[in-house]
């Protein structure tokens, strides 16, 4: 997209107007530039966020199983110390 526009006003200052013939060539340029930018950029931006979403609702659920999951040891591990103290 620079380049392009570079392109253009070096033309302008080679012929010392901006008349659209000189100056058309080089934004063209930097269109199609912008064009293909977009067309990688857009896909690429929707990518991120679906799979960002996904990781999310993973950590989510893995940090969810990790509470379950200590809350059960702890109560297990309670109840094993009252089982302990009504045998003695």
């Amino acid at each position: 997209t620079v380049l392009g526009i570079i392109s253009a006003f070096r033309e302008i200052g080679v012929q010392g107007s901006a008349s659209i013939a000189s100056v058309a060539p080089g934004v063209a340029e930097a269109l199609i530039a912008t064009a293909a930018g977009l067309f990688a950029a857009i896909p690429a931006v929707i990518a991120y966020n679906y799979f960002l979403a996904k990781i999310r609702k993973t950590v989510f659920r893995v940090e969810a199983f990790g509470i379950e999951f200590l809350n059960s040891v702890q109560e297990l591990n309670h109840a094993s110390k009252e089982t302990a103290e009504v045998g003695r």
